[in-house]
């Protein structure tokens, strides 16, 4: 991974709403079912947050590759990006064999 790679993902990492958008959207798919995926129109009420503002948010944390979104008609879902997740864990991981 490029440093600018990473260092996108602590910027979007650094916005305290990103960060607990983005810890929310962990726990849906940590659930594993289909039902509770990630509904973009369920986080915007659980945040006192505007849409425009949790698109804003969302689309920051997508260009950091940091989560996926797909359109399920008139619903737009988003999940973590795993191969990013793993990326980041190496190289911490490679930090702290140092």
């Amino acid at each position: 991974m490029k440093a600018k790679k990473l260092v996108r993902i602590m910027k979007a990492l650094s916005n305290e709403n990103r960060l607990n958008l983005y810890m929310e959207i962990a726990k849906c798919d940590e659930a594993d079912f289909e039902e509770l995926q990630c509904n973009i129109s369920r986080i915007v009420k659980m945040f006192r947050l505007s849409a425009p503002t949790i698109s804003h948010h969302l689309k920051e944390l997508a260009n950091a590759g940091l989560i996926t979104t797909e359109k399920h008609g008139k619903y737009l879902t988003a999940k973590i990006n795993k191969e990013t997740v793993t990326e980041v864990m190496r190289i911490f991981s490679e930090i702290d064999r140092e």
